[in-house]
């Protein structure tokens, strides 16, 4: 991590955190720019480039900072006796929302990250994105399929979703009315749903 960022004040830290997660996110590292990263965040393309050399640069650090983050929100909320795997994903939603209060697009920025296709911004979160794969994959290592109805796949009941909770976040992004916690909401609602159709 970046140690000399984190004697700027925590506002301005999340500032610029928030205005690289948002630029990250919606155009991904190709289109994204430097430029777009100092004006979202009102500063000066000077103190960006004090912090960080480059773009990569920014693009690791927000990356790594968003692991280390999302990793803690997971440890926090999900419980290790929990198999049922509703609500694994309701816990694992409340992590993400409580990531989101503070960073908004942390969670875009993500679920971006998956269909990233440049090969040095891959290249250089590589390990960190083992580390965030392996979390998950941990999680849902513990899921007991046990309950669901004949014929039901948990798995790809798990993908689908995955898919409609990203598909919601992306839909309130752009009416610009995105609350974490109306998300929250909103997946659960999903999820209680889906549980209904597919278990005993």
């Amino acid at each position: 991590m970046n140690d000399k960022f984190f004697d700027l004040k925590k506002e301005k830290q999340d500032r610029m955190i928030n205005a690289a997660l948002k630029v990250f996110a919606i155009r991904g590292y190709r289109h994204a720019s430097t430029d777009d990263i100092v004006k979202e965040a009102g500063i000066s393309k000077g103190l960006l480039f004090h912090y960080f050399e480059n773009k990569l640069g920014v693009y690791e650090f927000i990356y790594e900072y968003s692991v280390r983050y999302m990793m803690l929100e997971l440890s926090t909320v999900v419980k290790d006796n929990v198999t049922d795997m509703f609500e694994l994903m309701k816990q694992v939603e409340l992590a993400r929302m409580n990531a989101m209060k503070g960073y908004p697009y942390m969670q875009m920025f993500l679920n971006r990250v998956e269909s990233e296709d440049v090969s040095e911004a891959l290249m250089c979160i590589y390990e960190k994105k083992q580390t965030l794969e392996e979390a998950y994959a941990n999680i849902w290592s513990r899921v007991d399929f046990e309950g669901l109805h004949p014929g039901v796949d948990g798995i790809k009941v798990r993908k689908m979703l995955d898919l409609t909770i990203q598909g919601l976040m992306s839909q309130r992004f752009a009416d610009s009315a995105f609350q974490p916690e109306m998300l929250y909401e909103e997946a659960i609602q999903y999820i209680d749903m889906m549980k209904k159709i597919c278990k005993f």
